[in-house]
């Protein structure tokens, strides 16, 4: 199975991002990008790829432990950024020194519990709103993106989710996202 662990903003959030995404796409060239939708909007701590199933029982233990030790933190969608020309995505602001963290304590949870990982590299909060299969000037868009702030929330849980590849073929299929668990944040000796 395809696993991920992340952090999901809630539902006013999403609702307030949903109005500035709507103002991006109608901006010049934003036909020509793949907007994410909704169901995609969430802060990927570490990704993990394909996870064999007996593994998962070890990892699901190791991500608890690491949730337990890791506080509940503030956090706000904010601003935006560009990976290159080709990906667009929402920043964050608030307690990014305790996302951090989280991110390095999930991906060490994986390697731990024997996910092969990518190498790690420093950890970079951001939320994809839109690709783009050929270079694009995403410029204007990250422009747009620095003046949006979201309300500020508590975030309390990690979660971890599998990824369904879409398998129609069919133009603007996306891929599914099934929660496989969630652990609140903060019950254990935080350090």
């Amino acid at each position: 199975m395809r696993l991920f662990a992340a952090v999901l903003p809630p539902q006013p959030v999403l609702d307030e991002l949903a109005l500035t995404v709507e103002e991006l796409r109608a901006m010049p060239g934003a036909d020509r990008l793949r907007w994410t939708g909704r169901p995609g909007w969430h802060y990927t701590l570490a990704f993990m790829g394909e996870v064999d199933e007996e593994l998962l029982p070890g990892l699901e233990e190791r991500l608890a432990r690491g949730a337990r030790r890791t506080e509940p933190f503030p956090l706000r969608v904010h601003g935006g950024g560009r990976f290159g020309r080709r990906a667009l995505w929402a920043g964050a602001a608030g307690g990014l020194d305790d996302m951090r963290l989280l991110a390095e304590r999930t991906d060490a949870a994986a390697r731990h519990a024997g996910v092969p990982m990518d190498e790690h590299r420093r950890y970079q909060a951001h939320l994809t709103l839109a690709r783009s299969r050929t270079d694009a000037d995403l410029r204007p868009y990250v422009v747009e993106l620095e003046r949006f702030k979201s309300h500020r929330w508590e975030v309390r849980e990690l979660t971890l989710i599998r990824s369904n590849l879409p398998t129609s073929g069919e133009p603007g299929d996306r891929p599914r996202y099934e929660t496989v668990a969630t652990w609140p944040l903060g019950t254990g000796r935080a350090g």
